[in-house]
C-alpha cells in the first residue's frame, strides 16, 4: 500500500511525487493519459521568481504584484509563502536539470542577492512590475514536465497511466484512496493509500471549443472532491487568456507581448496596454470583437532573430493553424479560457477542508493565492512549490491505515452507463454547452444570461439518464471516458454558474454589466457544496 497516492501527473503531481519519493515514501501516481501529456506541457511563458537577473527585483515586489492582481481575495500569508519560496523553487528545478534559457551575466552590475542563478533568462509577463518569468524558449512547461518525469523514474515512483478517476474511496468523511477506470483493461481498478493528493488540474474544457486547455481538462478531481464532501471556492473565477488564435483557440504566450509584440485593431492602431493584468486586456479585446471588429497580435516589432530563438513553437503554430507568416502580417486573436482560479478549498497546509486524508495542489485547488485574477507566471510556480509542500505536509500528518474491507464499488454505476439506452449524444451537447458558457458565463456577464445558462445546465443534468454511449466495447473505450468527463463537467458548470450569480459585483476576472463596481460585502471567497446531490452556495 503506498504512503501517498497522487492523482494527476502534471507539474504539481510530479513535484509532489519526487518530493515524497526523495523522503523515502512509497509513491503511486495515477493519471488519465500518459505522464508527460498533462496540461503543464502547454504552459509557455515562464515561471515567476524574483531573481533580479534582468533588472532589480525582490520577493516583496512579487508579493505586491500578486496581491494587486488578486483584488483583495488572496490570503496574504499563502501569497507570501508562494513568492518567498520562488527562488529556491527555481534552484530545485535547476537541480532537476530543467534546461532554462540563459543570459550572459558576465558584465552585469545588478544586485542578485536573491539569486544563486544569475544566468537564467527572465521576461516580463502581464501584471508584473519587473521581468520575473524564468523560461525555456516557449516550451517552459514541457521542459519542466519532462525533467521531473525523468527524475521520478530514477526515484522509483510507480506510475499507473490511462487511469481515469471515477471517485474517491470515502468512508465517514475520510478518503482512503480512489477508484479508477483502467482504459486498456476495461475494468475498475481501486488503489488504497495512507494519504491521497489530488493534482488533477483545472476545468477549462467546460468551455469546449473556446479554451486553450486540452480536451481532458474536465475537472475530474474537483468533481470527485465535491462528491466526497469537500467545499469548492471561487468557482466563478475563470481566467481568459487575451491572445489565443482566432478559430483554433491555440495559445500565443504572454511572453510574445513581453518581448515587444503589440495588440492592434483593424486599422493597425494600438488600443490597450499589452502588459496590463489579463482580465483588463481580455476585456479590451472582447469589447472590440463584440462590436464586430477584428483584433490582431503583431509580432513584427520583435527582431526576427529573437522570435526564432525564443518562440519557435508559436511561429510554427501560427503558420500551421492560422496560415499566417508572423514576419509578414499580424495574427488574428481572441480571448479564450485558460485557467481555473477557483477549485477545491484547501487550508494553509494544502489539506482539503472538511475531508480527512485528502490533499490538493495545483490548478484543481484553491489555495487562495490567485484571488480574482491570476498573475501570469504564477501558475507554474504554484504547481511546483505547492506540489512539494503538499507532499511534505501529507507525509508529516499521522496516518490511519485504511480499512481494506469492501467499500462502495463504482462498478454498478459503470455497468448502468454501458447498458443505458438513450437518444442524447454527449459529444453534441458538450459543444453546445461550451458555446453557451463562453457567451453567458464568459468575459462579460449579466444576470439574465447566467440564469439562462444555469437552466440549460440543469436541463442537461436531468437528461443524463437518457444519454447513452455510442461505443459499448470494454477495452480502450474513449466514449466512456468522455462521458465521465461530461458528467463531471455538468456538475462543475453548475458550480461556476451558482457562484457567479452569488457574486453581485465586478471584481477581477468576474465582470458583470449589471453590477459594474466592486462591493465590500463580496471581499471574500464564494463557497459551493453538494447537499443531497444538489449544488448550492454556502
Amino acid at each position: 500500500m503506498p504512503d501517498l497516492l497522487i492523482i494527476g501527473s502534471g507539474g504539481a503531481g510530479l513535484s509532489a511525487a519526487l518530493e515524497a519519493a526523495t523522503a523515502g515514501a512509497a509513491v503511486a501516481v495515477a493519471c488519465k493519459s500518459l505522464p508527460t501529456q498533462a496540461q503543464t506541457c502547454m504552459a509557455q511563458g515562464g515561471i515567476n521568481a524574483a531573481l533580479g537577473n534582468v533588472e532589480p527585483d525582490s520577493p516583496e515586489e512579487h508579493i505586491a504584484d500578486t496581491l494587486r492582481s488578486a483584488h483583495g481575495l488572496a490570503d496574504e500569508m499563502m501569497v507570501r509563502t508562494l513568492c518567498e519560496s520562488a527562488p529556491e523553487t527555481i534552484e530545485w528545478l535547476e537541480r532537476m536539470l530543467v534546461p532554462f534559457s540563459r543570459i550572459d551575466s558576465t558584465h552585469s552590475t545588478l544586485n542578485t542577492q536573491h539569486s544563486a542563478l544569475p544566468t537564467i533568462a527572465q521576461r516580463r509577463l502581464g501584471g508584473a512590475s519587473h521581468p520575473r518569468a524564468c523560461y525555456a524558449q516557449d516550451f517552459t512547461g514541457l521542459k519542466i514536465l519532462q525533467s521531473l518525469y525523468d527524475r521520478c523514474l530514477e526515484a522509483g515512483v510507480a506510475f499507473y497511466p490511462e487511469h481515469t478517476l471515477v471517485d474517491l474511496i470515502s468512508t465517514d468523511g475520510r478518503v482512503e484512496g480512489a477508484h479508477f477506470w483502467h482504459f486498456a483493461e476495461g475494468e475498475v481498478h481501486s488503489i488504497r493509500a495512507k494519504a491521497t493528493l489530488l493534482a488533477t488540474g483545472g476545468f477549462g474544457d467546460l468551455y469546449h471549443g473556446h479554451s486553450t486547455n486540452a480536451y481532458g481538462a474536465s475537472g475530474d478531481g474537483v468533481a470527485a472532491a465535491l462528491r466526497a464532501g469537500a467545499t469548492l471556492s471561487d468557482m466563478e473565477y475563470v481566467q481568459f487568456h487575451p491572445t489565443a488564435m482566432a478559430g483554433s483557440a491555440l495559445l500565443i504566450s504572454e511572453g510574445a507581448r513581453g518581448a515587444g509584440a503589440i495588440l492592434v485593431d483593424e486599422e493597425g492602431k494600438r488600443f490597450t496596454d499589452e502588459l496590463g493584468p489579463r482580465d483588463q486586456v481580455a476585456r479590451a479585446i472582447f469589447e472590440k470583437i463584440d462590436a464586430g471588429e477584428k483584433v490582431f497580435l503583431d509580432l513584427r516589432p520583435i527582431p526576427r532573430r529573437t522570435l526564432e530563438e525564443l518562440m519557435p513553437q508559436e511561429l510554427r503554430l501560427a503558420r500551421l493553424h492560422a496560415r499566417i507568416d508572423p514576419f509578414e502580417e499580424p495574427i488574428p486573436i481572441q480571448p479564450a479560457v485558460h485557467y481555473s482560479m477557483g477549485g477545491i478549498d484547501v487550508d494553509r497546509r494544502l489539506a482539503v477542508r472538511g475531508v480527512e486524508g485528502l490533499w490538493a495542489a495545483g490548478e484543481c485547488s484553491d489555495a487562495h493565492v490567485h484571488g480574482a485574477n491570476r498573475l501570469g507566471g504564477n501558475s507554474l510556480l504554484e504547481i511546483i512549490a505547492f506540489g512539494r509542500l503538499a507532499a511534505q505536509n501529507a507525509l508529516a500528518t499521522p496516518k490511519i491505515v485504511p480499512d481494506t474491507r469492501q467499500s462502495s464499488d463504482p462498478s454498478s454505476r459503470i455497468e448502468a452507463i454501458f447498458s443505458r439506452e438513450g437518444k442524447f449524444n454527449p459529444y453534441h451537447k458538450r459543444k453546445i454547452l461550451g458555446k453557451r458558457l463562453y457567451h453567458d458565463l464568459g468575459i462579460i456577464r449579466e444576470e439574465r444570461g447566467m440564469r439562462s445558462a444555469l437552466e440549460y445546465i440543469d436541463e442537461l443534468r436531468a437528461k443524463l439518464a437518457q444519454t447513452a454511449l455510442q461505443d459499448r466495447a470494454r477495452r480502450f473505450n474513449r466514449a466512456l471516458v468522455e462521458y465521465l468527463e461530461y458528467e463531471n463537467g455538468l456538475l462543475l458548470a453548475e458550480a461556476v454558474a451558482q457562484a457567479a450569480l452569488w457574486r453581485r459585483e465586478s471584481r477581477g476576472a468576474h465582470w458583470r454589466k449589471d453590477y459594474p463596481q466592486e462591493r465590500e460585502e463580496y471581499a471574500r471567497a464564494s463557497k459551493i457544496r453538494l447537499k443531497n446531490g444538489e449544488v448550492e452556495t454556502c
